[in-house]
């Protein structure tokens, strides 16, 4: 059990309105998966990870990096300095178990969460700063404060090479214990390291995953607080709408085809977006959180935050 007043399980009450706790799947739901079609989504692994919330994938390595609130009763608020980051190989067996932890090699690490690969770094979101590491070695590179940063919480690599990343605007609530002051916003980070607000926007509505869509040419935007999929170009002192969706969205993906991969905590599931449209892939995945994405096998790693696990879930051709 969490006690500390902005712990996951407050974190997790206060936002997710189906709660925290797995879905209970009967002897149909069992009979159904079994004789599912081959062309279905399908789950073909499963890596335990506590307070998992991101998953980023390296293609150059092979590689799965898995971001974790920590051990015992971790916060996604906390400056413990009690995160960590793992090293999955595709199959999802053990490369590197705590490849990165908080206060160990000079590292520190209290609440990683989203995570973008530019070069050798390995960048992650970490509350209200933005560290990067050696993503072949673990060494700690860099640390860049953001000012102003309330709930950092996805990133990715802009075409201009910059870093982007969401705010949600989250922020001790004394009734709720976590809660929504906002700013909503997104935030750059150059060659120079400063970072800047690149968009205010309360239609963000608690931004949690990021993307840069290459074949859409634009950022894809997913709110946690409404439903509404957004795109985004920098320059744009506006949103523009995607696709409507079923809210409480938290990760996204492209897969390389003009398609993206969408998770929704509002009904444990598994979407993509494609020409506009959005529809359900994959259901019974409670918690589902920052997901990661590899080309090759097509399949997605989802880790499910309440759930202490990652699952990996193949997509058909």
């Amino acid at each position: 059990m969490i006690r500390d007043a902005t712990g996951l399980l407050v974190f997790a009450l206060t936002l997710v309105a189906c709660g925290d706790r797995e879905p209970k799947r009967d002897a149909t739901d069992a009979a159904a998966a079994a004789t599912a079609p081959a062309a279905e989504p399908r789950k073909v692994g499963e890596i335990k990870v506590n307070a998992a919330e991101a998953v980023k994938y390296d293609p150059d390595q092979d590689v799965w990096f898995v971001a974790s609130f920590g051990t015992g009763d971790p916060s996604p608020m906390g400056k413990d300095n009690n995160g960590s980051i793992s090293r999955y190989k595709s199959d999802g067996s053990p490369d590197s178990v705590g490849f990165i932890a908080g206060g160990r090699n000079g590292a520190v690490l209290n609440a990683p969460k989203g995570m973008a690969i530019a070069g050798d770094t390995l960048w992650v979101a970490d509350i209200d700063a933005v560290r990067g590491f050696n993503r072949r070695t673990g060494a700690p590179l860099a640390t860049v404060n953001v000012k102003g940063a309330k709930f950092l919480n996805d990133m990715t690599v802009g075409p201009d090479g910059a870093l982007y990343l969401t705010d949600s605007g989250l922020g001790p609530d004394p009734k709720t214990g976590l809660g929504h002051p906002g700013p909503d916003r997104i935030y750059r980070i150059g060659a120079d390291r400063k970072p800047t607000v690149a968009l205010q926007d309360s239609a963000l509505a608690a931004p949690n995953g990021i993307a840069w869509d290459s074949a859409g040419r634009s950022f894809v935007i997913v709110p946690f607080f409404g439903q509404q999929l957004v795109r985004w170009s920098p320059g744009d002192s506006a949103v523009h709408p995607l696709a409507t969706g079923k809210g409480q969205h938290d990760g996204v993906e492209p897969t390389g085809d003009g398609r993206l991969l969408v998770t929704s905590w509002a009904d444990s599931s598994l979407n993509i977006v494609e020409s506009g449209q959005y529809t359900r892939l994959a259901g019974g995945i409670p918690s589902p959180a920052d997901l990661a994405w590899d080309p090759k096998t097509r399949r997605a790693a989802i880790p499910l935050l309440m759930a202490g696990r990652v699952e990996i879930w193949e997509l058909p051709k």
